[in-house]
């Protein structure tokens, strides 16, 4: 009788039997289907029969034939095949990925052939992702991701943004089995996290997450007046105007007055006490360094004079004029004795 252990070597007879009729009332039944490589599985005949003689093969290959109590194994399954030979079961065993396929099993003594498909899938393990770089600038450079498993057959990928399932779109592509992604021409709202979910009908594997660090802007800029969106005050307040813009990394600003540079630099500009004369165009321009963009924002600033001033200077003369009046009432009026 010859050992089932992998490596094993057995010298049997050879015995072929050809020529047999198919027959629909037996059934070939794996006793896992998909198997895992590694592993081994039996075919069984169902409903079972007794058999004294036959062969079995896998595609066109034969792996062993028997008779009566002999068995003679084919070159590849020496070691790791065997049959009863009272009922015809196969046992294989150390399946491998490259023993999948459609196994028959031909006997004479009741003119008996059946066949049946075997898929042997290898357990996944070590998913990992690889990124072709990590820094990249918005509309001007595309992400690609690789997923790869050290072990692993019949993979089926599921790619994750964050808690949302990616899929092919525009701009979005899978490639390679869809074990590699690609996002041309990223935007901001690319930068993940990204993660590969690994399946097959056996096992299944998650890789750790990824993200992308993208550049982009300025852009969406806006300017503030005091936190007003009015632009006109009175001479002798205070002014501080803030620049706000979207960009990463955070941009750099100057600012402008009339067109002329202002020796200002961040997101505010502070103004105390102003004069009419610094009514004009006030101007924000932001830059970003890697991307090379530029964008800026403008308000128009009117500085007016107070209106307190303005009507003490028009009541001096009335007030100067009734108190005249009021001297010379005083100075007509008899004294009472």
């Amino acid at each position: 009788m010859e050992r089932n252990t992998c490596g094993a070597l057995t010298i049997v007879l050879l015995t072929l039997s050809q020529g047999f009729l198919s027959s629909d009332a037996v059934e070939v039944q794996p006793s896992m289907n998909p198997a895992v490589a590694g592993s081994s599985v039996t075919f069984s005949l169902f409903p079972p029969v007794t058999l004294t003689s036959g062969n079995w093969a896998v595609r066109e290959t034969f792996i062993l034939t028997w008779l009566s109590e002999q068995q003679a194994v084919f070159p590849g399954y020496t070691g790791r095949a065997s049959v009863n030979v009272t009922t015809g079961a196969l046992t294989l065993s150390c399946l491998t990925v490259t023993d999948s396929g459609v196994y028959k099993v031909h006997s004479g003594d009741s003119l008996l052939s059946a066949n049946v498909s075997l898929t042997v899938v290898e357990p996944i393990s070590n998913v990992t992702l690889n990124v072709n770089q990590s820094y990249l600038i918005e509309l001007q450079t595309s992400g690609l991701i690789k997923c790869s498993v050290s072990t692993g057959s019949s993979l089926f990928f599921l790619w994750m943004n964050g808690s949302s399932e990616v899929t092919a779109g525009d701009r979005v592509q899978f490639t390679d089995g869809n074990s590699t992604l690609n996002i041309v021409s990223v935007s901001r709202y690319d930068s993940g996290p990204f993660r590969c979910d690994v399946s097959n009908p056996i096992s299944n594997g998650t890789s750790d997450s990824v993200n992308f660090t993208i550049s982009y802007g300025p852009d969406n800029m806006g300017l503030t007046v005091n936190g007003l969106n009015t632009t006109s005050f009175t001479a002798g307040s205070n002014l501080s105007m803030l620049c706000f813009t979207e960009s990463n990394p955070p941009a750099h600003f100057q600012w402008t007055f009339r067109g002329n540079i202002v020796n200002v630099t961040g997101t505010m500009l502070e103004l105390f006490n102003v004069r009419e004369d610094q009514s004009g165009p006030y101007s924000c321009l932001a830059f970003n360094n890697l991307t090379n963009l530029h964008s800026n924002v403008t308000t128009h600033i009117t500085i007016s004079k107070s209106e307190q001033l303005e009507v003490n200077v028009f009541l001096l003369p009335l007030l100067l004029m009734a108190g005249f009046f009021q001297i010379n009432l005083a100075l007509s009026v008899p004294r009472l004795l």
